[in-house]
């Protein structure tokens, strides 16, 4: 038995709307119980934009939306001239509370690389809060490498929680050996 027979990953539906908004409230609630910043919330606007496109993903759990992630093809606001570079960047990925510690990170890094090589990407990309020690060793102990601090322009385009954040950025390269299930 794979490590997929148990986890499904599926594209979220416009049906899933208010479950990803019930993950993000859940997330906001831990954040502020473990760290001094939160996320401020996100636009439903922008959330089904991301459905529309594909890039909303959830994963299926013994039958329940257990984690929630976006998939970017584009960050330049985050990354800057490196964003020229052919990768797929990891946004808010969000555990329900009862799933929580069930290492989802790692799951999300092994389909992301095939899912990379399909769309012929070299890098597997992420970011969090850079005043965010525990954060920064737990990405890296998921095998990211971690290469640099930034500043992201203030933008509309962003969610409020960037304004004025030094982000710390990961990335890690596309195991091109790895097939997409």
């Amino acid at each position: 038995m794979d490590q997929y027979t148990e986890l499904q990953f599926l594209q979220s539906t416009a049906s899933d709307l208010d479950v990803i908004f019930s993950f993000y409230d859940d997330a906001i609630a831990f954040q502020k119980t473990v760290f001094n910043k939160h996320w401020q919330g996100f636009d439903r606007e922008m959330i089904e934009r991301e459905i529309s496109g594909g890039r909303q993903w959830k994963i299926i759990k013994n039958g329940r939306i257990a984690c929630i992630f976006e998939v970017e093809f584009s960050d330049p606001l985050i990354w800057g001239a490196k964003d020229n570079d052919p990768a797929i960047y990891l946004h808010r990925i969000v555990s329900h509370s009862s799933f929580r510690g069930s290492n989802f990170v790692t799951h999300i890094i092994e389909w992301a690389h095939g899912f990379a090589n399909v769309k012929a990407k070299k890098f597997i990309r992420m970011d969090t809060w850079g005043d965010n020690p525990n954060l920064i060793a737990y990405y890296v102990k998921a095998g990211f490498k971690h290469v640099g601090f930034r500043f992201p322009e203030k933008s509309p385009l962003l969610p409020k929680h960037y304004e004025g954040t030094e982000l710390a950025l990961f990335e890690l390269p596309v195991n091109q050996d790895a097939s997409w299930k």
